[in-house]
């Protein structure tokens, strides 16, 4: 079962739906430190620096003959979708500018060359409601008359067994089957229950692990690891401690006096992780979430722990590239259960093909 990852960043979807069983033949973005990385955990480096126009034009026909592609997969950007006008106009469909939104058009160009069993779109939540609707309304049109029967729902993370509130909209399409998400976990993984494993003042890269895996996510996290990976500390002024010290286990910048407030002027700043429940939404900056014990920011491995990449998955580039890379990555947890989902469909179809009893 081969597929396509467009838009792929590091590979984040791909991890999950490799663990699944998928194989991915092409893995694309424009961003050269995500390939380096994505091809860097890889035996296979299928992972290409390329514009989608250009690789829908010049390698998808190369790659269809070789391969029948199962599925296509992706978070294609979609910035027209906020400024169209809903209109009749010929650039318009339920209100989307062709001209902004081509990487999202090619996509979907993509998804009608190779004609898999399957699609995936990720993207965040507003999308479900930004301008009255227009991208929903144009997925369930545009991709319908491919023959895809398409479901969608906001998913959060932290429902599938990852360590974080994270909420992200999921556009499935089948064909010959309607899609079911998953069933939600019955409890959900603390970031205490995600990181409590990892040395809590790392000094070298790689570091070595200094306990036992104390959990199954934790265990989860470690298979196929000896050591520790982007585990390195950031260095703070001893006024930035202090200030990070004042805030307790789940606070936030309203546990600060009010002189503080004037520093960031955002409700989401000065944040510390609750022990107790999954993290902040892990994004692609680090400087507005703390430690929930410690008075720093969350090492790169410890962002990529709460977004469920395995220990052995290893970031590429500066730190703050590093940070970025975990930040716009598809938990690869979530990714898998959805796969799995997915996969059952495929089986059920492949049956009803062959055994029509």
């Amino acid at each position: 079962m081969k597929i396509i990852d467009l838009f792929s960043g590091v590979g984040g979807l791909s991890i999950g739906f490799e663990q699944a069983g998928f194989e991915i033949v092409a893995s694309v973005d424009v961003w050269d430190d995500a390939i380096e990385t994505f091809n860097h955990n890889r035996v296979d480096k299928c992972g290409v620096v390329m514009d989608i126009d250009k690789f829908n034009e010049k390698t998808l026909n190369e790659l269809l003959k070789k391969n029948s592609i199962t599925g296509v997969i992706g978070g294609p950007p979609c910035q027209g979708f906020s400024t169209a006008r809903l209109s009749d106009n010929s650039e318009n469909i339920h209100g989307v500018n062709e001209r902004r939104n081509h990487l999202y058009l090619e996509f979907y160009k993509t998804v009608k060359k190779a004609n898999p069993d399957f699609f995936v779109i990720e993207n965040v939540r507003g999308m479900v409601t930004l301008n009255k609707g227009a991208f929903v309304k144009d997925i369930l049109d545009r991709f319908g008359k491919l023959g895809y029967t398409i479901k969608y729902e906001i998913v959060n993370a932290a429902n599938y067994g990852v360590p974080q509130n994270r909420n992200r909209v999921f556009f499935i399409g089948l064909k010959n089957a309607s899609f079911k998400f998953p069933t939600k976990a019955t409890s959900q993984v603390s970031t205490s229950d995600a990181l409590s494993d990892l040395p809590l003042k790392p000094l070298n890269n790689p570091s070595q692990y200094l306990q036992s895996a104390q959990n199954q996510y934790q265990k989860l996290m470690r298979r196929g690891s000896k050591q520790i990976l982007n585990h390195e500390n950031t260095n703070h002024s001893e006024q930035t401690k202090q200030i990070i010290s004042l805030i307790p286990d789940g606070g936030s910048i309203k546990s600060l006096p009010t002189e503080y407030w004037k520093v960031r002027k955002f409700n989401k700043a000065f944040q510390r992780m609750n022990s107790k429940l999954p993290s902040l939404t892990i994004d692609t900056g680090h400087r507005n979430y703390f430690h929930f014990s410690e008075h720093r920011i969350p090492t790169v491995r410890e962002s990529a722990r709460i977004q469920s990449f395995p220990d052995n998955f290893e970031f590429l580039g500066s730190k703050t590239s590093q940070y970025k890379q975990v930040g716009n990555a598809v938990p690869p947890l979530l990714s898998y259960q959805i796969a799995m989902q997915i996969k059952h469909y495929l089986k059920k179809q492949y049956w009803r093909k062959y055994d029509p009893t």
